[in-house]
């Protein structure tokens, strides 16, 4: 974990099988931390989840997750209006939506987040991509 202080939450796991499990896990905490609506939790757990799994699938280097809380008092101009989500890997081609026919066992996750969140896409860093999506919160 590097830093789960105020309105952001960002870890770096190492690319080994387990991460997943981690990352969901970790994700999971901040958000209840948060007091987050828990169906967003579930949510955005899966969506990691996937993300992570394509990083681990990948790449061969860390894999960052970011979360980053909306404020929710109004009080920021321009602060983003849902909670924001990032998963960060050193490989820097973007990941490729692909239709998954009924019986493949993988090829989901960017359909998954397609479907899931307001807004998602990718970009590139000085070391990788980053795959990100906002998704809403009620209220």
């Amino acid at each position: 974990m590097i830093d789960t202080e105020g309105d952001c939450a960002e870890w770096t796991f190492p690319a080994v099988p387990g991460a997943v499990r981690t990352a969901r896990h970790a994700v999971h905490e901040a958000l209840r931390g948060w007091g987050l609506d828990a169906a967003v939790g579930d949510v955005t757990v899966l969506l990691v989840s996937e993300l992570v799994t394509n990083s681990l699938r990948y790449a061969s280097g860390p894999i960052g997750v970011r979360l980053v809380r909306p404020h929710l008092d109004g009080e920021v101009p321009d602060a983003h209006p849902g909670l924001l989500v990032e998963v960060s890997d050193p490989l820097p081609d973007p990941p490729t939506e692909r239709a998954a026919a009924p019986d493949d066992e993988g090829g989901r996750g960017l359909q998954l987040v397609a479907c899931s969140a307001r807004r998602w896409g990718t970009r590139r860093g000085k070391s990788g991509k980053t795959v990100w999506f906002e998704l809403a919160l009620p209220g």
